[in-house]
């Protein structure tokens, strides 16, 4: 009996130690999942309602962690201006700052998500510059912007492959190109390209990373809030079963609360069948309510339809003065928020790492 569990404690040494990056990472997120879902927030340590960490070097700081005592367990980061070679990103934080707070938060234990809007290939626009319909078929099609397409993506890259630990081992992302795609305001958008044109540009960045070794990169599909998904239009743009891992949805309230819930709850049921009938996870990748005008909307609105359905987290978008999707301790929604913090199924920091 001793031999026999000495084997089988080998055999799941050498499974763990046999996975990639990206394979740990899902088979964490799996195991959370078990627990609850996690809550993260988009530039969390970067700035907040009141302060920015520019003014502040070497000073921890969160909104979340000035109401709760603890920090998001998933931040996320976005890549935007690395295609270009700047040295800050599209919300002016540094690379460099990018990357020392993505380590930072993983050897806390906390799980990382990056988003990328790249600036248009074309126009020289911004990722929201729509005014060129033909971007994604001239990325597949054009030799001069295919060529320029591969410096950026090279540029991705090589920014990705400097997300190690001290020891050497590359930090687990969750990476969610080419998101909100079944809305037209970004040049990826359902009304800029064709399905085959929008397939061919997943497949050629995510082709190209792969094949640059980065197996720690766990891919996400995000759409936007639909409403109405069937199979038949959910399928036209999704990458495939053998490309995607998790299948987020990007879910804000725009407009009335009860349209909101509407659609959300018509949408993560879709999406919970769906993922259990292609055995993927589901997440609310970004979700929000801008300035949260409402002081009870995380318990009365938000956590109702999130109880309801098998997501691993929901990520809020970030927060500035002038727009937040988080609260700060003098918010007035910060009470509810608190609330949300304690119920058991909510998951932070320090409940993934005990």
């Amino acid at each position: 009996m001793i031999v026999a569990a000495v084997m089988m404690m080998a055999c799941t040494q050498v499974n763990e130690t046999s996975q990639n990056g990206a394979e740990q990472l899902l088979s964490r997120l799996q195991a959370l999942q078990q627990k609850g879902y996690m809550f993260g927030h988009q530039d969390d340590p970067f700035y907040g309602l009141q302060w920015d960490g520019d003014t502040m070097p070497g000073v921890d700081r969160s909104d979340i962690l000035s109401i709760v005592g603890d920090y998001p367990a998933v931040m996320g980061f976005d890549l935007g201006g690395i295609e270009m070679g700047d040295e800050k990103n599209l919300d002016s934080v540094s690379f460099a700052r990018i990357r020392a707070e993505i380590i930072k938060h993983h050897q806390r234990g906390g799980i990382i998500t990056i988003s990328w809007h790249p600036r248009n290939p074309v126009t020289g626009g911004n990722a929201w510059d729509v005014s060129d319909t033909t971007v994604v078929r001239q990325i597949l099609q054009n030799d001069s912007t295919k060529a320029l397409f591969a410096t950026w993506m090279a540029r991705v890259g090589d920014f990705l492959s400097t997300l190690k630990t001290d020891d050497g081992v590359p930090v687990p992302i969750i990476f969610r190109p080419w998101h909100e795609n079944n809305g037209s305001w970004f040049w990826w958008g359902q009304k800029l390209c064709s399905d085959e044109e929008f397939h061919g540009l997943w497949n050629t960045l995510q082709d190209y990373l792969t094949g640059e070794g980065l197996d720690n990169l766990l891919w996400s599909y995000s759409p936007n809030l639909d409403g109405g998904w069937t199979k038949e239009r959910f399928l036209a743009r999704y990458p495939g079963n053998d490309r995607v891992a998790l299948i987020g949805e990007d879910a804000y309230q725009w407009g009335t609360e009860e349209d909101f819930v509407s659609a959300l709850n018509a949408d993560l049921t879709f999406l919970s069948d769906f993922a259990k009938e292609n055995g993927k996870m589901i997440a609310m990748t970004e979700c929000g309510y801008k300035n949260i005008p409402d002081s009870t909307w995380w318990t009365r609105v938000l956590k109702p339809v999130m109880d309801k359905y098998p997501i691993s987290y929901f990520h809020t978008w970030r927060n500035y003065s002038k727009e937040y999707f988080a609260p700060d301790p003098d918010q007035p929604s910060a009470a509810d928020f608190k609330k949300l913090y304690d119920a058991q199924n909510t998951l932070f920091l320090k409940d993934i790492i005990n």
